[in-house]
This record gives structure tokens, C-alpha cells and sequence, in this order.
């Protein structure tokens, strides 16, 4: 996929769509049996979170999966590149200089598959919706710049933004700004369970065991109207324990398809497997890893402790040793191949140095060795964490200045509710971006509401850097702000970046479209799938 830089429109123009399919397939996969796709997601209803599948809730990669294709938004990111074309709209644009006001026009005859017709009232109804709810671990600050959502007729709508805002467009084509059905979501609550009730390419039918989703069968629907071209008419999504697992029942031909959380070892033995018809596909990757601090935690409360840290850590061992070099070393929250990139972390810590780490620490007055835990979540990010996290406690003791102990959770959704919670001093988390833009790895980190929850708070970033990079549509203008942000963020390290990540796909060899399997932002697009002809 190519990266391309990212130009909204200008004023008063439009998004207008280049082809207008109506959910019509080339034939690939048409009447076959259904394309079964892999994952080791762990997707469950719980007390804290009982709505897993509720676009107000879910804010995860593995949720959106499933929400892509069976909820409509009124945008889209295309096959390839980042800037966003209509979807559930027919056009969409910016009406003012300012980009503070956004009107979409819907496409004619949209309805939800339970028959009930798609208005401009659905799409007012959701976004009112999320902000009504505030689920405090969902994607609501996507969305919560709105001010107000007007809809002048059944199939037009306007966004007054509450601040010029120039990756709303964007954010549209994120399942936070899904569209969902007035008459069956409640307005004020979660809609609670694994249904989902949507306007999508497919329908879904979701099978759980105990509280936990074991699959989700995707149906190609017949009512779609939309800019997505189904290229097959079924889709299973099978959630395994483990990778292990998974890539046993893709070699068997039990699944066709994996993308996620594959091992160093089941990369490298994956992309020798073509004689038993699997074929590994790598594609540009934008997901990171990072460890965020509870910055009023006393034990990292003193920016002196983090700094330390940011000296001493050896990213390159980390993705030589655990990795295999299934990734890069990270300097920045903001990857490689984004506008406005720059490696902030190198220039101001440069090598790893025990002794750059231990000035630091005595010009605070910290006593040494500093006891610490560093959390991580077991399994959400794949089996290879544990080890990461033990590389982490190894580098930092040896230097002499750190006392650190790991703890592993092994259930995501505890992990989560204690890291929001501020029972973690310091902890492991992975990000993919929501949209493919510089501001998608800074601002969800930065100010009240943020993802994590930190107390962490910095003004220049909050109210100049981030209110100015929004106002530029053109993103290469927007760099200048956005290498700011990420030198301060070094200099004050409230989180540390670790590393970027490569993706890869793994398909058995009967299976089109795998390079079209991921776009800009990670996200699976399971109707890119088809089954051809086996190589055998």
C-alpha cells in the first residue's frame, strides 16, 4: 500500500466518489463456500463492558474488524492511500474557510438490513448518541469535538465543530462515527450483547461461547448501497486462544487467512511455506508499542525517572532479540512513513548510555536503584509480550539504577479497566491508528478524556499545537506543529515509544486479494477476499 500525503478538501469543495458500486462482486468466491479468516482476539461482554460489539464501547482493532463491514459510515479509506472518499454519503465537504462546518449528502435508498429505512435522523441520532454515553474506554474523542449535528432534510447533514478540524473527514470513516439504527439502539445506554444491527456490506451473525465471541459469520447483504465492491459472498471469522493454534488450522486448511498477532518464529517459517500452499504477504505496518506512565504515580511522578528510562532502553535489542526484526525501532509516537515524522526520542537521548542515565537521576536527587512494575496484557498483543517485557526488566536492572519487577494480565479487559484506572504505574500498550495522520498518535495521548485516561497534561501541545495543526488542510503545513509535540513529548516522556511494527498476512495459496487485506490504517477489509485457483 502506498502511503500518500494526505490533502483534504479546500473550502467549499466536495469528496465526490469515483465509482459508485452498489455491492456487486466479479464473481471470485461467489457461491463457494465462505472465506474463513483467522484471529486470536479475545472479544467478550463483561460487567465493566458489556457491549463489545456497540460502536459507543468498542475501541479496539479486533472490535472494528467486525464493524467495518457491517456498519456503514458516512466515509471510508479506500483500497489504498489515506485520504477518504464518500461511503454512506454520496458527497461529503467542508462549507467553510474555517474548517469548522462539514455537510455530507446521503446516498438515495440506504436502509439497515432489518428493512428500516437509513435517514439523515440515524446519522444525527449516533453521533448524539456518543456523546450522550461517554463511555470512558471508547472512542468518543473521536467524536467529541461536535458541537451539533443539523440534518436540514432526510439526506443531508451538517457538523458544527466546536474548533476548525481539518481529520473530521477522517474520523468520519472511523466505526466511532458508525451509523446505527434509532429504532433499535437505545440513546442513552449500551446496546449490550454481540448484535449488531447495520447497513453494511454484509450482515453478521455472531456466536459466543459463555461471554466470549468463538465466531462471526459475515453474509454478503443484498440491500447495500455503498462504495465498497464485495468480492465474495461469505466470510467467517474464527477467534482462536492462540497463534500457535491458528496457524495450525491455516496450514490444515481449516482457515484461509491470518494477520495477526503471528510470532518472529511463525513469520519466518510461514514465509517458507509455500510447499504446503501457504503464502506470507508483508505490507507497510503503522502499529507501534509503547510504555505509558501514570505520571502521579510517585514512583514515576518525577520526570527525571522517565527521562532515565528513555536513556537506557535498548530498542534495537528489543526488535533484534524478541522480534527477529519483525519491526523497527520506534523514537517517536509518531511513525515512519507519516508526514511530520521526526525521531525526537534519538536526538535528545541518542545510544543507550548507563552513565547519560545516571546524571540524570542524581541532578534530581532520585535515590537509585528506583523500584518499579511494568504491566502488560499477555495475550492481547500476542505471546511474544512476555518476553519483551522480561528484555525491559533485564536492560533497566542491569544498569543498576532500577529495581524493576513485570507483571503479566492475562484478561484484556481488566488490563484496561486497571490501566484507565490508574492502578498501574507503568504499563504496555500497543496502538493502531484510527486514521492514518500524525494528530491520530499524539492527540488521543494529550489532555482530558485521553485514551489512557493520564493524568498527563501539557498546554502548548493542547491548546496551540493541536488546535493549529487542525486547521491546515494540506498536512504537509501541519508537520511543523506536529514536531513540536513529539520533542516536548521526549523531553517530558509521558510515554516511551518502543517500536513499529510490520504487517503480515498469511493466506493459503487458492486466496486473492490478501495485498488488499490491510489498508492505511490496519484495518481489515474482508471483502477484498476471494477464492481463486490453488497453485496445487
Amino acid at each position: 500500500m502506498n502511503r500518500k500525503t494526505l490533502v483534504l478538501p479546500a473550502l467549499a469543495g466536495l469528496l465526490v466518489p469515483t465509482l459508485a458500486a452498489c455491492g456487486s462482486s466479479d464473481g471470485s468466491g461467489e457461491g463457494g463456500k465462505p472465506i474463513k479468516v483467522g484471529t486470536t482476539a479475545q472479544l467478550e461482554a463483561t460487567k465493566d463492558a458489556p457491549a463489545p460489539l456497540d460502536p459507543a464501547q468498542a475501541y479496539d482493532v479486533d472490535a472494528w474488524n467486525v464493524l467495518r463491514g457491517t456498519l456503514q459510515t458516512l466515509m471510508r479509506l479506500p483500497r489504498t492511500g489515506t485520504a477518504p472518499v464518500p461511503e454512506a454519503a454520496e458527497s461529503c465537504g467542508f462549507r467553510d474557510t474555517q474548517n469548522e462546518q462539514f455537510r455530507c449528502k446521503l446516498r438515495g435508498g440506504l436502509k439497515f438490513s432489518n428493512g428500516h429505512a437509513l435517514t439523515s435522523k440515524d446519522v444525527k441520532f449516533s453521533i448524539d448518541r456518543m456523546l450522550a454515553i461517554k463511555y470512558d474506554r471508547g472512542p468518543i474523542s473521536l467524536v467529541d469535538n461536535v458541537d451539533k449535528v443539523e440534518t436540514p432534510s432526510e439526506t443531508e447533514v451538517v457538523f458544527h465543530l466546536k474548533k476548525p478540524d481539518a481529520t473530521f473527514p477522517q474520523k468520519l470513516a472511523t466505526p466511532a462515527a458508525a451509523i446505527v439504527d434509532s429504532e433499535v439502539y437505545p440513546a442513552k445506554g449500551l446496546y449490550k450483547g454481540f448484535d449488531v444491527s447495520g447497513s453494511g456490506p454484509y450482515t453478521v451473525k455472531v456466536e459466543h461461547s459463555g461471554q466470549r465471541v468463538s465466531k462471526a459469520v459475515f453474509t454478503k447483504n443484498p440491500d447495500y448501497k455503498g462504495g465498497i465492491e464485495a468480492k465474495n459472498s461469505a466470510v467467517e471469522m474464527k477467534f482462536f486462544e492462540d497463534s500457535g493454534g491458528m496457524e495450525k488450522a491455516l496450514r490444515k486448511g481449516d482457515i484461509d487467512l491470518m494477520n495477526r498477532s503471528l510470532t518472529p518464529d511463525q513469520v519466518k517459517g510461514l514465509e517458507n511455506a509455500r510447499d504446503e500452499h501457504v503464502a506470507l504477504t508483508a505490507v507497510p505496518g503503522s502499529e507501534i508499542r509503547y510504555l505509558a506512565f501514570n505520571t502521579d504515580d510517585p514512583s514515576v511522578a518525577d520526570k527525571a525517572v522517565r527521562q532515565a528510562m528513555a536513556q537506557l532502553v535498548n530498542r534495537s535489542a528489543l526488535v533484534r532479540d524478541v522480534y527477529s526484526y519483525a519491526g523497527d525501532p520506534l523514537y517517536s509516537l509518531v511513525p515512519k512513513g507519516l508526514t511530520g515524522h521526526i525521531n525526537s526520542f534519538f536526538t535528545k537521548y541518542g545510544n543507550p548510555s548507563v552513565p547519560a542515565a545516571r546524571k540524570i537521576l542524581q541532578q534530581a536527587h532520585i535515590t537509585t536503584p528506583v523500584k518499579l512494575t511494568l504491566t502488560y496484557t499477555s495475550n492481547h498483543y500476542g505471546s511474544s509480550t512476555a518476553k519483551e517485557f522480561q528484555e525491559l526488566k533485564d536492560q533497566l536492572n542491569k544498569s543498576g539504577l532500577f529495581d524493576v519487577q513485570i507483571k503479566g494480565v492475562d484478561n484484556w479487559t481488566q488490563f484496561r479497566k486497571e490501566q484507565s484506572e490508574g492502578k498501574y504505574a507503568a504499563y504496555g500498550m500497543g496502538w493502531f491508528a484510527d486514521l492514518p495522520d500524525a494528530d491520530n498518535y499524539i492527540a488521543p495521548f494529550i489532555g482530558k478524556g485521553n485514551f489512557l485516561n493520564s493524568p498527563y497534561r501539557n498546554n502548548k501541545i493542547e491548546s496551540q499545537l493541536i488546535p493549529g495543526t487542525r486547521q491546515q488542510a494540506d498536512r504537509n503545513a501541519a508537520a511543523e506543529g506536529f514536531k513540536q509535540a513529539q520533542d516536548i513529548i521526549a523531553d517530558e516522556v509521558p510515554v516511551l515509544p518502543l517500536w513499529q511494527g510490520k504487517q503480515y498476512v498469511a493466506a493459503r495459496d487458492d486466496i486473492t486479494g490478501a495485498e488488499w487485506a490491510l489498508n492505511s490504517s490496519s484495518a481489515l477489509q474482508i471483502w477484498e477476499l476471494a477464492r481463486g485457483v490453488s497453485s496445487n
